[in-house]
């Protein structure tokens, strides 16, 4: 009974031996980060919180009261580490991935089965958009993605929805969508009414940044950076499929006539400012000769006005010379 006994506890502690030495030790890949808890509570960085980090600089007031979440010890690539059997290992991968935009991780059939995501802009348009976010775990903010949301992918897919709706329903373009200072307002106003469509498909490189800018604040909320917001296609409705293109038309029309005005002015401004310069040196050209000659003889002049009589006597022989006849006035 003794020796059962001892075959009994020498066989327990080689296998917990077995289970927690050898099996206790770990690694972590290149792309992958950890953080160890003990008896579930995660190993802390004294009592720093994501408030003294800098990603909380993009959160409001109000939700940095909220959004406060311990800064944890993140254990980086590399090993072997070890563990004690109370104490577990999460990691994570921090490689950039990227998902369909429309895609709805909890209702897979939405958004027609995650190809487009609908939205509705002022004009009361449904149009459907298509694109691709870009995304990685924030190795800042671990304890945000591993313990403070459930699923962090679906908090940050609805945040990115929301703005995303948000804006495309208050969105005007600041840009005169003919690009002439000099038309008829009545006529700009018949051909930009209606056409926000137009207007989000030219600013679509504004719109992504600003999807960036607005979900920074992601990587303090719960822990997930968006690298890019690629947001590639906006489509409108059936139904005003060939209105929008009738417009398209009508637009691209105009611009051709007021580019094609703009340029015959140009070109007539510019031989008007030549021919007036042509002339203008042919007056000078005339001119000239003659404020030399007013010189010359104001300064004939100071000498006397012997010598200023000498000088016209030359000057009328000179055409005497080249004259072939000559009428001179008798004096009766």
């Amino acid at each position: 009974m003794t020796g059962f006994l001892i075959g009994v506890v020498l066989g327990f502690i080689a296998w917990f031996l077995l289970r927690y030495g050898l099996f206790g030790f770990y690694t972590v890949d290149q792309n992958e980060r950890g953080v160890k808890t003990s008896f579930g509570r995660a190993q802390r960085v004294g009592k720093a919180t994501t408030l003294d980090h800098p990603i909380a600089d993009r959160l409001n007031e109000k939700d940095k009261e909220r959004y406060i979440y311990p800064q944890v010890r993140v254990i980086q690539p590399g090993g072997p580490y070890f563990k004690w059997p109370w104490q577990k290992v999460h990691k994570v991968t921090v490689a950039t991935n990227t998902i369909n935009m429309a895609r709805d991780l909890e209702t897979p059939t939405a958004n027609h089965n995650g190809t487009m995501l609908e939205a509705v802009t002022k004009d009361q348009l449904n149009i459907g958009l298509t694109g691709q976010i870009r995304y990685r775990v924030s190795e800042s903010n671990l304890y945000a993605y591993l313990f403070g949301v459930k699923r962090p992918i679906v908090h940050v897919m609805g945040y990115f929805v929301a703005i995303l709706r948000q804006r495309i329903a208050n969105f005007e373009s600041d840009e005169n969508l003919l690009g002439s200072e000099g038309m008829d307002e009545e006529l700009d106003e018949v051909l930009i009414d209606g056409i926000s469509i137009n207007d989000l498909r030219k600013n679509l490189n504004a719109i992504n940044d600003y999807m960036e800018n607005e979900c920074a604040s992601a990587e303090a909320r719960y822990g997930v950076v968006f690298d890019a917001s690629l947001i590639t296609g906006i489509d409108p409705p059936p139904h005003v499929d060939s209105a929008l293109a009738a417009i398209n038309t009508a637009h691209n029309q105009v611009s051709s006539e007021i580019s094609l005005a703009q340029a015959e002015a140009d070109q007539t401004i510019v031989q008007s400012k030549r021919a007036v310069e042509i002339e203008t040196l042919k007056a000078q050209a005339e001119v000239e000769p003659l404020i030399s000659m007013a010189a010359q003889l104001r300064q004939l002049k100071e000498y006397g006005t012997g010598v200023l009589d000498s000088y016209l006597r030359n000057v009328r022989l000179g055409l005497f010379k080249k004259a072939g006849q000559i009428i001179l006035e008798v004096e009766e």
